[in-house]
């Protein structure tokens, strides 16, 4: 059956104390994450082994670091991150960022640490 589903309807989590994901789809081959993350905040340095992931801005302003420099983005702008590629996801602006990270396959248990020394 096909279904519509939003971030009121989608399962929510809070990662980072303060950042909020919700799960538009979770399949083994495919997550479609919509995320909330307040200015200042952002993700550890890490990589995933085996996913690809695409994170497209909605809202506000994100960077990501990664260990060949940083890509500033706008609403409705996006870059990928292959596989095994450390990065990180931060919010510099003064208001609330609204992304979607779209993953293949699905991330769940192929987060890992980066410890290359790509860390600043």
């Amino acid at each position: 059956m096909i279904e519509s589903t939003n971030s009121q309807s989608a399962d929510h989590y809070t990662w980072g104390e303060v950042s909020d994901g919700w799960r538009l789809v979770d399949e083994p081959g495919l997550s479609v994450i919509e995320e909330r993350v307040p200015p200042g905040a952002g993700e550890e340095w890490h990589l995933h082994q085996t996913a690809a992931q695409f994170f497209y801005l909605l809202e506000g302003s994100a960077r990501m670091n990664t260990r060949d420099g940083a890509v500033d983005l706008e609403p409705r702008n996006g870059v990928q991150v292959p596989p095994g590629i450390p990065h990180q996801l931060v919010y510099p602006g003064t208001a609330d960022a609204r992304f979607l990270v779209i993953s293949a396959p699905n991330t769940r248990g192929d987060r890992r640490a980066a410890s290359d020394g790509t860390t600043p």
